[in-house]
This record gives structure tokens, C-alpha cells and sequence, in this order.
């Protein structure tokens, strides 16, 4: 059995980029019967930037209950919050040891953030440790990756290595899985979707805020009865994400015929989305009106979690000399 394991970051409620690119995907891989799937929620990360106790609570929560709204099954695998195991930041001081400054350095999250950030801290140039001790704790075999984490992988072997080197036999090595279909989801302005951006679209919104954000979509200015191009209209770059091939190929109609306005297809858009989601933007709302519910899924998740990594943790101590 394959163990699998994936780090969610907390940084809000998840925009549908991250539910068709990430959470969806994620959660069919783990509906596989022969894997066992580790899914955290890596709060202690969000801390290099977040400075409000109850953004980082409100920010977890809102990640967990669309995980679970959208049928995560947390009691086939594991779901916990990663502050919960506090086993993490002691395997992540030995792998500090290993890991060379050097090396650090040239981490491109680090280099990026040393651009846009005036105040670096320790915990931002380190991140790669932490990330490290994430998936070295739990013997994962495979983490699957966006190519933009390809790099983190890469550090995380070379420190598993290091250590190896010294004490064998310590830790398990991960192999990378790169998903070559992660899917790129256009924002409202025909960007990647991003927060940085501030192109997304939140499904979890009312109707009256979702609407308001999908009639925010940028198009050009083709007249009403016009023919337009479908293939560079964000709307419909967004609405063929969502539909099925009927729909699709009924919308492509409409483009290529005239007689239809960009407002037409912006509220096909959120109709869809409407009835697509409405089971799970229900969901979600109830969770967050009950968030006991959500604590007792992370903290049974934790549970279940810490068997694997103290067992990890003796073994490295072990090793070690401790």
C-alpha cells in the first residue's frame, strides 16, 4: 500500500482554482483503495505571515470545511491539522542540521518572497525544513506536486539523504509525482486564479456576492449581436471547466451565432455553479456554523496521525543517539 500524503495551506477560504487544480483531484487519489492518504492542514506555515490568532483559526476552518464539504472521507484516511503534531518541529531540528544554508538560499519560494516581502524572518527562509519534517514524519512514499514544488521535493531528498548518510536506514525517501494535468483555472481577469491576484471566484459566497463577483469577469467589446470568440472569452473558458459536452457545445452556439451578450453568459455561468455545488456550498455553510464538528474531525485525524509519527521519531532518535 502506497502511502500518499499532501499539505493544504491555510491562507483562506479555498477559490475554485483550488478546488478544480487541487482539492478534487486530491480526493479522487485518495478514493483509491490500494492508498493510504495523509491530507494536513499546514497552519504552523501560515505563521511565517499571519499575525491574527483568529484569522489563523478562521482560515483553518474555512480550508477544512471545503475539504470535508466536498467528501473528503476522514475516516478512511487521515486528516489533521498540522500544529496538532508536535512531533514535526523536533524531527525538524535534526533535518536543520543537515540542511545547508547554501542550499536554502537558492529556494526559489524564498528568493521570490525576498522580493515582495520588506521584513524576511527566520521561519520564511526555513520553510523548506518544515516541509521536510511534514512528509519525512509519516514515511511517505509519494507526495504529489505542482511543477512549482518540484524544487521543495528536491531539497527535502537531499536532507533525507544527508542524514541517511551519517545514520542509515533512518528515513524513507519520497518520490515526486507530478501531475502533468493540474489544471490552470482563469481568475475573473484571464490570469491564473490567484488570491494574490485578486481574481477569484468564491463559490462558498451568498448568491448575491457570487454573482457580483462572476459578472465581475473582464471581456471585450463585442456588440450583443455580434458573433464572438468563444476560445479567448473568460466566461466561457470557465463555464467549459464546469460543463458537460452538451452544455458546452450549446454555449459555443450561442457564441458563434450572435444575438448573445457577455451577461447572458456570465449568469449561465453562476447558474451552473449554483446547481453544480449546491450540496456542497450547503455543507460547507452548516461546518462553519459548527465548527465543534470540524475540531473533532482534525483532532481524531490527529490521533491517528501521531501513531505514525512518534513511531517515525523513535526510530530517528534512535538512530541518532538520543
Amino acid at each position: 500500500m502506497a502511502r500518499i500524503l499532501t499539505g493544504i495551506q491555510s491562507t483562506g477560504t479555498p477559490h475554485l482554482g483550488n478546488l478544480l487544480g487541487a482539492i478534487i483531484p486530491a480526493i479522487q487519489l485518495s478514493k483509491e483503495t490500494n492508498n493510504q492518504s495523509l491530507f494536513f492542514i499546514a497552519d504552523l506555515h501560515s505563521f511565517t505571515t499571519i499575525r491574527e490568532a483568529n484569522k489563523i483559526k478562521e482560515n483553518t476552518n474555512a480550508t477544512a470545511a471545503a475539504w470535508l464539504a466536498f467528501g473528503f472521507d476522514s475516516k478512511k484516511n487521515i486528516f489533521y491539522r498540522q500544529s496538532d503534531i508536535p512531533e514535526v518541529c523536533e524531527l525538524a531540528w535534526y533535518l536543520s542540521c543537515f540542511a545547508k544554508f547554501s542550499r536554502l538560499q537558492l529556494a526559489h519560494s524564498f528568493k521570490e518572497k525576498l522580493d515582495r516581502i520588506k521584513d524576511i524572518n527566520t521561519g520564511l527562509f526555513t520553510y523548506p525544513i518544515l516541509m521536510a519534517a511534514d512528509i519525512l514524519l509519516y514515511d511517505a512514499n509519494i507526495v504529489p506536486v505542482g511543477k512549482d514544488q518540484i524544487q521543495h521535493l528536491e531539497i527535502t531528498r537531499d536532507i533525507a539523504s544527508s542524514l541517511n548518510h551519517f545514520f542509515p536506514n533512518t528515513l524513507v525517501l519520497p518520490e515526486t509525482k507530478i501531475d502533468e494535468r493540474v489544471m490552470i483555472v482563469p481568475g475573473t481577469d484571464g490570469q491564473k486564479m490567484s488570491k494574490s491576484y485578486n481574481n477569484m471566484i468564491n463559490i462558498f459566497l451568498d448568491d448575491k456576492k457570487l454573482r457580483k463577483q462572476i459578472m465581475s469577469i473582464k471581456t471585450d467589446s463585442t456588440n450583443i449581436e455580434d458573433p464572438k470568440d468563444y476560445n479567448s472569452c473568460n466566461v466561457f473558458n470557465l463555464y467549459k471547466l464546469l460543463a458537460n459536452k452538451n452544455q458546452v457545445n450549446e454555449l459555443k452556439s450561442k457564441y458563434i451565432n450572435g444575438g448573445y451578450g457577455y451577461g447572458n453568459a456570465k449568469q449561465e455561468l453562476f447558474e451552473l455553479i449554483c446547481i453544480n455545488y449546491k450540496s456542497q456550498r450547503e455543507m460547507f455553510m452548516h461546518l462553519i456554523q459548527n465548527p465543534k464538528i470540524i475540531e473533532q474531525e482534525l483532532k481524531e485525524g490527529a490521533k491517528k496521525a501521531r501513531e505514525i509519527a512518534k513511531d517515525v521519531l523513535v526510530r530517528v532518535r534512535k538512530n541518532v543517539g538520543y
